[in-house]
């Protein structure tokens, strides 16, 4: 009999490991096929079985599974998705191309891509910014101009908040369209910028599995212009009416785009027009978020996602009610991170992980995205009010210190 194995298409630094894990437990042999397995220092580490293929090239994926599913029995095939928004739309053509369980591809792809997303939710009368397509930095004044500024300026395709920036003023305008034509920012496809309304408000996330509403998070960015996260809470304390209303707009970005099938996760602005939708992402969110799921209403995500996946019954009842929270270590300056420790943080009681992504002696250069970020804390308790106050005393415990970098004639 052969053994069942679990493809990856490409893996994650945060959410990856978790996948192989909850695969493991089930039963399943994770294979990861990558266009760079190196890159995830977690499958050298515990000596998990990858393949080198380009992931952007879906015959040689086709061929790779075949070469697979002779020797093992694929249960099923799954993946993430990076600063690329592409690699989970291949992973629905090649569920659709071996007639396994996987996303519609067709939805996948409208997704992917935010003005196209923007266009069926338009037309299914979804709440959205004003919005405006431009190619090159006459037409990004012109959108400007037509909406009225500030607006946020960011790329089609793109993840992560890479390339996304608020622009208050005509000269912040041309500053960020330079910036995203003159070559410093990597296109995926050619080059097509975003224009649109800056929805202010409270930040709110849908998480869905199915038709099924999982949960709602609230989330707080760092300052502007940029769209960092500094904190996560889950679930967000909502009154019954606004809950209601972010699950009814929830469900019809998944009827618009056609969505129903696996994770999804949809970001809000709550605002005096109510709840405006942000971007809707076919996918589970990386990051804290499947921890915060677990510890607050203990359901492992991730498994129950493999679950669906292999064509398995999943099970999304909540098993406790607890609020948990993420708090990100985000620097405020660029320079040489001399040192930083968080064996103090982790001891204090209530907090459930302390992780750090960076060794000292690192260089820090702010981006003003996800990379911006250099670990995390996540606590849980029974209030909102302990829970913050077990975040803040692990987060004092945090020692780390960064030496600028020289000025210019020092």
């Amino acid at each position: 009999m052969k053994r069942r194995a679990l493809i990856l298409l490409e893996g994650h630094r945060s959410i990856g490991l978790l996948y192989v894990k909850a695969a493991q437990r089930l039963g399943l042999l994770p294979i990861t096929l990558s266009s760079a397995p190196a890159q995830y220092g977690y499958l050298a580490a515990e000596r998990l079985e990858s393949v080198c293929v380009d992931t952007n090239n879906l015959d040689a994926l086709i061929h790779e599974c075949s070469r697979l599913g002779a020797i093992y029995d694929i249960a099923g095939i799954t993946g993430f998705t990076g600063l690329d928004e592409s690699v989970y739309a291949t992973v629905s053509k090649l569920c659709r191309h071996f007639g396994i369980p996987g996303p519609n591809p067709a939805s996948i792809e409208r997704c992917c891509d935010k003005f196209v997303q923007r266009e069926f939710l338009a037309e299914a009368g979804v709440p959205i910014p004003a919005y405006r397509l431009a190619t090159d930095a006459t037409e990004v004044e012109n959108s400007a101009a037509q909406i009225g500024l500030p607006v946020i300026v960011k790329p089609a395709v793109g993840s992560g908040s890479c390339g996304v920036r608020l622009c208050r003023t005509v000269d912040e305008l041309i500053e960020h369209t330079a910036y995203l034509l003159g070559g410093k920012h990597l296109w995926w496809s050619s080059p097509r910028i975003l224009v649109e309304e800056f929805a202010q408000g409270s930040q709110y996330s849908a998480y869905t599995m199915g038709k099924e509403i999982i949960g709602i998070c609230a989330a707080d960015f760092g300052p502007l212009p940029h769209f960092v996260y500094h904190n996560f809470t889950f679930p967000a304390l909502l009154a019954d009416d606004k809950y209601r209303r972010i699950v009814d707009v929830s469900l019809s970005c998944q009827r618009a785009l056609g969505l129903g099938w696996g994770p999804a996760h949809i970001e809000f602005r709550w605002t005096k027009r109510g709840p405006i939708v942000i971007e809707v992402n076919p996918r589970l969110p990386g990051g804290t978020t499947p921890r915060l799921i677990q510890l607050g209403y203990g359901v492992d995500l991730v498994t129950e996602h493999i679950k669906l996946v292999i064509g398995e019954e999943y099970d999304l009842s909540r098993r406790q009610s607890q609020i948990a929270a993420a708090r990100f270590l985000v620097p405020d300056r660029d320079g040489i991170l001399d040192s930083i420790n968080g064996d103090s943080a982790g001891a204090v009681s209530g907090v459930a992980e302390v992780k750090l992504y960076v060794e000292p002696n690192t260089t820090i250069v702010r981006k003003g995205d996800y990379r911006d970020a250099i670990g995390h804390v996540i606590a849980a308790s029974a209030s909102p009010t302990e829970t913050e106050a077990i975040l803040q005393r692990a987060v004092d415990l945090i020692d780390w210190s960064i030496t600028p970098f020289p000025t210019v004639g020092e």
